[in-house]
């Protein structure tokens, strides 16, 4: 059975740390659902692309394998600020379950209390490196520590998406192969 991943939406989330990812999961084999953390069906990102979600995060998320968090403003200071978001980060890791962050979004597992110590990356900039302080803060394309992973922002979706899939069990070699990452990646655009 394919693992299930909860890519939580909130006014203002980064179109591309969003829909690209689910795109590429569900290509990986995941079972990849977009879900709303503002009670509408329908949620606005921060360049005007409005998109249909698939669950809203009243429904429990305890069924899923990991939780994603896309960054982008205002939608990782919404997620930031929902605590019923830094509830089920906090939970997650609790559980040691799979979580992800991406760009701005990190901030929201500093806010859920679980950065300390770990090994991270997100968005560049002194105001997201000043929040954590107390991480090995790294600014590397997507940094792994144990269940969580991180990424810097909206360039860094496919390598992400692909280490997701390969941390939950699936095989981004032939996708990379069939999206032509590895073309584009050798090539000197």
């Amino acid at each position: 059975m394919a693992k299930k991943v909860a890519i939580l939406l909130a006014t203002g989330y980064e179109e591309g740390e969003s829909l690209f990812l689910l795109d590429t999961l569900r290509r990986g084999g995941l079972q990849a659902e977009l879900v709303s953390t503002t009670g509408e069906d329908w949620v606005t990102g921060s360049h005007g692309i409005t998109a249909r979600v698939d669950r809203q995060l009243d429904d429990s998320l305890s069924d899923f394998d990991m939780i994603i968090l896309p960054g982008g403003l205002p939608g990782a200071t919404n997620l930031r600020d929902d605590e019923r978001v830094t509830g089920w980060v906090r939970r997650f890791d609790s559980e040691d379950k799979w979580i992800g962050a991406i760009c701005a979004a990190p901030m929201v597992l500093q806010k859920a209390g679980i950065t300390k110590g770990r090994t991270l990356t997100s968005y560049p900039g002194g105001k997201y490196r000043k929040l954590f302080v107390d991480s090995d803060y790294r600014e590397d394309i997507v940094v792994i520590d144990g269940h969580l992973i991180t990424s810097r922002g909206p360039a860094t979706t496919l390598p992400f998406a692909y280490a997701i899939i390969d941390a939950l069990g699936g095989d981004s070699a032939p996708l990379k192969e069939g999206m032509l990452y590895n073309m584009a990646k050798a090539s000197t655009l």
